[in-house]
This record gives C-alpha cells, structure tokens and sequence, in this order.
C-alpha cells in the first residue's frame, strides 16, 4: 500500500546514483574517440603522420574530464 512506504528526504542520501558513473566513462571515451578521429582525418588531409591524431586525443580526453566534471561536480 502507498501507507506504509517512508518518506525519502528530498535532497537524497548524497551518495552517486549508479548511472554516473557510466555517464562519466561515457564522456571520457567519447571525447577520446570524436576528436581522435577527427585529428586522424586532419592527419590524412595534410598528412602529418599522426600529430593531428596525438593532439586530437589530448583534446578529446581533456574535454571529456571537463565535461565529467561540469556535469557530475566535485565530490564533497
């Protein structure tokens, strides 16, 4: 019956829910996959051997850490 459940309190219980932490490892792997292969493509564009790859997945994983931070916080 709906009676006998507890209230939850609104705020939560303040631990992560389960889904971020696969929504952060999303993000990191995407960053590094997206700009990875966009770096590969500039790489076969002006064929550079492989800095265009390096660089894109610098970018890709420093935005990745960016995004996982913006959206899931710091830990308190």
């Amino acid at each position: 019956m709906t009676g006998d459940q507890t209230p939850q309190p609104p705020g939560g219980s303040g631990t992560p829910e389960a889904g971020e932490g696969w929504t952060a490892l999303a993000y990191l792997i995407g960053g590094l996959v997206v700009w990875g292969c966009i770096g590969w493509l500039v790489d076969q564009w002006l064929d550079t051997d492989g800095l265009a790859t390096g660089i894109g997945f610098l970018l890709g994983g420093a935005g990745g850490v960016y995004l996982v931070i913006r959206r899931l916080g710091t830990p308190s």
